[in-house]
Order: structure tokens, then sequence, then C-alpha cells
């Protein structure tokens, strides 16, 4: 994760939160312009981050439901002021592109496929979202109306000539998806946490819930793909995590929702 020196601006923080930052050096660690993302460089490590109201209940949740089960890492505060604020411990060890998991890029994919497959294994009981597919599609469906869409989503082997001809697999795929086990949402090589190869933890946990297994296996290839510079590791991680479970048509009408965005 790329760490900023910077000095932030206490008068837009909540008080409650510093203490932690008068004593310990703050690094900017955002990945996106949706939240601004603090590092606490105090004790083992803290992430504070900053989203627009109500944007962070959902993470916060699921953030504790997943620390439960010993897969994410400990939430120490959330709150809904001006705006939403998350608090949480640092994981220990670096995420999935660290180059030196990318510099054994078979053993990190046999690694990645095994961790999914041991995720959607999981007890779905007491999931703070027992069905993240009713708003998975609500998103599909409103990306559409505004004409966004993203051709560059597409894995290969899979293409649609237009956005109206991709929104058709995407109402397919509302009877065909079903929410049967437990997701990450948005399964990234940044978003899976290694201590020396071995199991950290899974963060960014906001998109997850009860879902469709494809949707991790979509962006686990997807992650591959862009994060190695090559489709060469697809089938291989198919394999490793199991064909048993993969069904390609419900992962091209994934492909196909994911392009919406």
């Amino acid at each position: 994760m790329n760490k900023t020196p910077i000095q932030p601006d206490l008068a837009v923080i909540p008080a409650a939160f510093h203490p932690l930052l008068q004593n310990a050096a703050i690094y900017d660690s955002s990945c996106s312009e949706a939240a601004q993302v603090y590092f606490i460089d105090l004790d083992c490590g803290y992430y504070l981050k900053r989203a627009e109201k109500d944007t962070l209940r959902t993470e916060a949740e699921l953030t504790r439901w997943w620390n439960g089960k010993g897969l994410a890492v400990p939430v120490c505060d959330y709150r809904s002021e001006e705006f939403d604020w998350l608090l949480t411990e640092a994981a220990r060890g670096e995420d999935c592109i660290s180059p030196r998991y990318l510099a054994e890029p078979q053993r990190l994919c046999d690694t990645l496929a095994t961790l999914l497959r041991g995720l959607h294994e999981t007890d779905p009981a007491g999931c703070p979202v027992p069905n993240r597919m009713d708003s998975y599609f609500a998103a599909a469906d409103e990306f559409y109306s505004r004409g966004s869409f993203h051709p560059s989503r597409f894995l290969t082997g899979w293409h649609w000539n237009s956005a109206e001809e991709a929104f058709r697999t995407v109402q397919e795929a509302k009877q065909a998806l079903t929410a049967d086990v437990c997701i990450h949402g948005d399964y990234c090589l940044p978003n899976v946490m290694l201590e020396n190869w071995q199991f950290s933890a899974f963060i960014d946990l906001g998109q997850g819930g009860v879902g469709n297994r494809h949707i991790d296996l979509y962006w686990a290839l997807w992650s591959l793909r862009y994060n190695l510079g090559t489709e060469d590791y697809s089938e291989r991680f198919l394999d490793v995590y199991g064909r048993d479970k993969v069904d390609l048509e419900l992962l091209r009408m994934v492909c196909a929702a994911e392009a919406f965005d």
C-alpha cells in the first residue's frame, strides 16, 4: 500500500481520534476517490478511513463479523457524523501486490485460489448482509441507466458488442446468480494480506456479504491479469480453486455485470 507522509488537519477529524494522531507519524494511504485513508504509525499500526456519511456502516459491520471468524482485522471504532469514520487495526504482513509475492506468480496464484475456496466455505449464518445480490444488480441497473459501461472489464473470451447487449445478459443473470456463499465482493490482490506467505486477513470488505461465488472468481481472474500483466494463470487458478464449483456460464454473466461501473 502506498504511504505518503502528511500532516492531517485535526479540525476535520473527530476528537476521539486525536490522541492516536497526535502521537504518531501519519501517512495518506488512499487508493480511490471514494475515501481518504490515513495510516497511523503507532503500536502495530491503524487505518482510519473517511468517506461520505453512511457509506462505511456496512463495511464496519462486515469487518466485525469477519473478524469474529478470524478472517479480518479488529474494528476499533466506527462513527457517523458529518462524514463516516472507520478505525481498524492494521493487518500483519503485506498485501499481495508486494514485489515478494508478485515475484512468485505460480505460488501466489495457488495461495489466492486456496484462500478463496476457504472463504466461500465459511458458514454464512448471521452475516450482516444476507443477500448481496440485491444491491449488486441495483448498482448494475443504475450504471446502465447512466451510460457507465466499460468493455475493458471483459475477460478474454467474452465480448459484447454494445452496452445494450451486455445488459441483456445481466437481466438473465438476475435469475441465475443466487446468493448462497459468503463473498468478499472485491477479491483483488491488494485486498488479501499475507505474512510470510501465510494468511493474515482480508481487507476492504464493504462489498461483501452472502452472494454468488462467481463474483469473487471474476475479480480474482481480473486482478491476476491486471497485476501480473498476463492471463497465463487464469486456468491454473480455477483448477486450484476447484472446477467442481465453477460454472463458466455464471462467470460469463458476472463478466457482463461488472462492465457497468
